[in-house]
């Protein structure tokens, strides 16, 4: 299923680094919440988070997947 994202969605962003967790396989995999605000033809996006802060890095459509609240 290919996934479409908006401006304004709200989506969970992948925790890419793995560092060592005292919490081991219960550490959380996804972070978030926050909204697109820019979509690239590329499929990056520039992220917000609900206080309107943009991320500084551009994140890629697979890192990223629906927030439904």
């Amino acid at each position: 299923h290919p996934r479409e994202f908006q401006v304004e969605d709200s989506v969970l962003k992948k925790i890419l680094l793995n560092k060592k967790d005292k919490l081991g396989k219960w550490t959380p995999n996804y972070e978030g919440s926050y909204a697109v605000k820019k979509k690239f033809s590329g499929g990056a996006f520039i992220l917000t988070n609900m206080d309107g802060k943009e991320l500084s890095y551009r994140v890629n459509f697979d890192a990223v997947k629906k927030f439904y609240a």
